[in-house]
């Protein structure tokens, strides 16, 4: 058996606390699949879990690098791969967790980014533009070069705009078709690959409520610290939601009231964005909150049929 389980979802969904609960009952560890939790510092913009609510649970790929250092799909792969076998090792189940979709399926498809390397000059100039002239600039350079991809990358994702215009400089081809034949390949884990859904305005709500939470818990103060270390938007880390906003209210450029706007509006777009993605993979097991009377029941049911446990177990919510 190679187990691997995925709990994925828009976010503020619930997945932690699912994975938590799950990882309980199975012997199982978690590996967070975010591209921001792994920054040191930055725990109230990222909703990182807290040590209380991993409730003793080992979470991996989480406080692991610098805000100053950059972060991306080849660096996120090696490392939750090291984290899969280490938890094998433990005679423990990897419970992959997270809302990054395109993360998460260079993991169950074992998807190689390594092949062409990184043209780090294309790179720095791409960063620049978007410094310069802003994202939505470079969006319509992807929409030139592959309207494909450009259909399912906002804007605002500069690392995902970055890497489809240089894996077209590199190899003259599309990573719209590279993405499409990479789903044609079957997964090397004895996968169970969960999203966890709930009522779309549920959803909004619960993301409006944490961003409100978020302000309380001092992200403004938070956002002032790392601008007082020397991060900037010549960052990667600082170009997350949350963080930029609050960025462009301290560089007296937006209100704080038209920051908070923004990162309601921006995180409600993203988890949009987040369930056309996964509604677009193959082998998932949909969780519904507002449908599945027992979602508990369900997934004791997929693991069963997988061989992942031999036996049926409880959740209690």
């Amino acid at each position: 058996m190679n187990p691997l389980i995925v709990i994925a979802g828009p976010t503020a969904v619930g997945k932690s606390s699912l994975a938590v609960k799950l990882a309980h009952k199975i012997n199982g560890s978690i590996i967070s699949c975010d591209s921001m939790q792994v920054y040191r510092g930055m725990d109230i913009g990222t909703a990182k879990i807290s040590e209380d609510e991993t409730e003793g649970i080992r979470h991996y790929l989480i406080d692991i690098l610098d805000p100053s250092e950059d972060f991306n799909i080849v660096m996120f792969q090696e490392m939750a791969k090291n984290a899969i076998e280490d938890i094998r090792r433990q005679n423990r189940i990897p419970i992959l967790v997270g809302g990054t979709g395109f993360y998460i399926q260079s993991i169950v498809y074992d998807i190689d980014f390594t092949e062409h390397g990184e043209d780090e000059e294309y790179r720095d100039m791409l960063w620049d533009l978007i410094a310069e002239k802003g994202g939505k600039y470079v969006h319509k350079m992807l929409e030139q070069t592959d309207p494909e991809a450009a259909g399912h990358i906002h804007y605002n994702d500069s690392k995902r705009m970055i890497r489809a215009l240089e894996y077209n400089r590199q190899t003259g081809g599309l990573i719209s078709d590279h993405n499409a034949k990479s789903l044609e390949k079957t997964s090397p884990y004895d996968l169970c690959y969960f999203v966890l859904n709930d009522d779309r305005q549920k959803i909004y709500e619960r993301i409006d409520k944490r961003v409100d939470q978020m302000m309380e818990e001092g992200l403004l103060d938070e956002v002032k610290s790392l601008k007082g270390r020397g991060l900037s938007r010549d960052n990667v880390s600082m170009l997350g939601l949350g963080y930029k906003e609050i960025l462009d209210h301290l560089d007296g450029l937006i209100t704080l009231d038209e920051a908070v706007y923004r990162i309601k509006r921006d995180s409600r777009h993203f988890a949009k964005r987040q369930l056309t993605w996964f509604k677009r993979e193959k082998d998932v097991i949909w969780l519904n909150l507002n449908e599945d009377k027992d979602i508990y029941e369900k997934i004791s049911g997929e693991l069963i049929k997988k061989g992942i446990i031999n036996e049926r177990f409880s959740i209690d919510v």
